[in-house]
């Protein structure tokens, strides 16, 4: 199988003779991939990209060759890290109500597929309170059931109106006018001011 997204994204790897005993280096998915272990090389680079952070142009190749590979999971985590570098990322802990006290009977997707409302702080023309809306990632959980708790994250949709945000302001969730949950922030990463190649 060729996929070319996944050798250019090799290319951003460790060199072998700057690699530590503990770096993945270009050598170490060259041996998944001549093996033919296409769907191990894609995971090693993917947990490579949470620690400093990748270009965007990594992530837009690794989101091509999940694709190719079919790997629904991969390709959503890939995209969404696009996302957060065009967009800003921030993460915290949440609450959910539940179910009992809430709208919310069923567990929350943890891909990335609800766009919750969040009070952050913002009142309308007539001091009304004013929501703004961000797509929700839960991290290491395939779903956060209602009552339960997760480290999340946050990508906004118009990320000038959460510049304010910062790490340990509470904010609420909302999926109507009731509160779905309470969230404390824990790390607020900007977009990208520069957009690089990709």
């Amino acid at each position: 199988m060729n996929v070319p997204e996944l050798l250019e994204a090799v290319s951003l790897l460790v060199s072998e003779e700057t690699a530590t005993e503990n770096d993945i280096t270009v050598r170490d998915i060259w041996d998944y991939l001549v093996n033919d272990e296409w769907e191990i090389a894609l995971g090693l680079l993917e947990e490579l990209g949470n620690g400093h952070p990748p270009p965007l142009a990594f992530w837009v190749e690794l989101a091509d060759a999940a694709e190719q590979l079919r790997l629904e999971r991969s390709s959503a985590w890939c995209h969404w890290r696009c996302s957060e570098i065009r967009n800003g990322v921030i993460r915290a802990d949440l609450t959910l109500r539940p179910a009992a006290e809430a709208r919310r009977t069923t567990p929350i997707a943890a891909h990335g597929v609800l766009r919750p409302m969040w009070d952050i702080g913002h009142l309308s023309p007539a001091g009304e309170r004013a929501v703004s809306i961000a797509r929700l990632w839960v991290e290491d959980m395939p779903s956060l059931e209602p009552g339960g708790r997760a480290t999340v994250r946050l990508v906004p949709f118009t990320p000038s109106q959460w510049k304010h945000v910062q790490p340990g302001q509470l904010i609420t969730m909302h999926e109507d006018r009731s509160v779905a949950g309470t969230a404390v922030i824990l790390e607020v990463h900007r977009p990208a001011t520069t957009m690089p190649a990709g």
